[in-house]
């Protein structure tokens, strides 16, 4: 572990007092965090589009499982949820919410729930749950260092678990035709990179060139999508990767002059999406009746960047929320090291966008709004059909 990455982890520590909660015990765990209500101003149906929404994926996504787990990946206490509808941290690694939830209103649902923080009951489940694990990633051992995190594949175990607990109580045919009714949004790899790859854990540069890599992760994800498509899964986003190139960790790391984002990492997640798209266009025509989407974060992302002001944003480079160059030497341990108005900032600390970033990616998941970055189509087009 390099000496930033371990003293940010004493400072982290230094905030808080961790307790360690093992997955076997999290249906004892009280679920504190309030579930809030559609905004009035939010996109919504009256009619939900699909009857639940389910979510796998890193801290991209993460709307709480880790606070119930030993991890330095939290994000459980302020500025964290400052500008989310309750106005208090809740576990999303934001300053407010995170894309599944604006997805969630565009679809007529809820907001999910975190799978260790419902409580257990078929009604909490019924709408959708969030398994997504900040620090997670394609690989197992991806994050490890930061503690405890629930990997891609034990994610779709507990999916397994849930479909379970649906038949159980509603019988096998109506399961099925809920889990094949609803979606699922998968948004996962970065920490294959941030945490594996760019830190050359195991000496796997020299096992692996980046496109070699790349190819690896994507076939653990083909399957891994397969693994679900067993399980009756139909309707699929695969989110690509953001371009954490431009992250300000990276930009303070790498000594980047003048905010240019490090290329050699972006080009990495450029090929990752690149394959990733390719073998979703592959799964379409091998799985019978699967309807998976790619939607390609990084062209979503480079164009809010690049037209940063047509967005609304003025600070394009630093966090909101940090210390150190770029606001990218330390992630964001206190509200003192908080900027005032996160909605013109692009980045909120170290590594996640802001909640205004968040909804412009999903107004183009959903309906290509701003830019296309969805492929074959758009998620409403899909449901369309």
């Amino acid at each position: 572990m390099d000496y930033t990455l371990t003293l940010a982890l004493f400072l982290f520590i230094s905030f808080t007092f961790l307790q360690a909660i093992s997955l076997q015990y999290h249906q004892e765990a009280p679920n504190n965090t309030p579930t809030p209500s559609p905004s009035p101003s939010s996109p919504s149906v009256s009619t939900p589009m699909v009857p639940a929404l389910f979510v796998i994926g890193d801290s991209s996504v993460d709307c709480g499982n880790n606070n119930f787990l030993g991890t330095l990946a939290r994000a459980d206490r302020l500025p964290y949820g400052r500008d989310f509808d309750t106005h208090q941290p809740t576990g999303r690694f934001c300053n407010g919410r995170i894309p599944v939830d604006y997805l969630a209103l565009y679809l007529g649902l809820p907001f999910v729930p975190s799978y260790l923080g419902q409580n257990g009951s078929v009604e909490d489940m019924v709408h959708g749950v969030n398994y997504a694990s900040a620090g997670a990633g394609i690989i197992f051992s991806s994050g490890s260092e930061l503690g405890q995190h629930i990997s891609i594949t034990q994610q779709i175990q507990q999916v397994t678990d849930t479909i379970q607990q649906f038949i159980l109580s509603m019988g096998e045919d109506a399961a099925a035709d809920l889990i094949s009714d609803s979606l699922f949004y998968i948004s996962i790899g970065s920490n294959d990179y941030i945490h594996y790859y760019l830190r050359n854990v195991s000496s796997v540069q020299s096992l692996y060139l980046p496109w070699s890599f790349n190819q690896f992760l994507a076939q653990i994800m083909v399957q891994e999508i397969k693994n679900l498509y067993n399980l009756n899964v139909r309707k699929v986003v695969v989110m690509g990767l953001a371009p954490i190139g431009c992250a300000p960790y990276y930009l303070w790391q790498y000594e980047s002059e003048n905010g240019e984002c490090i290329e050699m990492i972006n080009d990495m997640i450029l090929e990752f999406n690149f394959v990733m798209r390719y073998v979703v266009e592959e799964l379409n025509q091998e799985l019978h009746g699967a309807n998976i989407i790619f939607c390609d974060a990084l062209e979503g992302s480079m164009d809010i960047i690049q037209n940063f002001d047509h967005y609304g944003f003025n600070v394009t480079t630093d966090a909101c929320c940090g210390l150190g160059k770029y606001n990218g030497w330390i992630m964001c341990i206190s509200p003192s090291m908080a900027c005032s108005n996160a909605s013109n900032h692009i980045w909120w600390d170290q590594f996640h966008p802001t909640d205004a970033v968040n909804k412009i990616l999903v107004d183009n998941v959903w309906s290509s709004k701003h830019t296309e970055m969805c492929y074959p189509m758009s998620l409403k087009d899909m449901l369309a059909q």
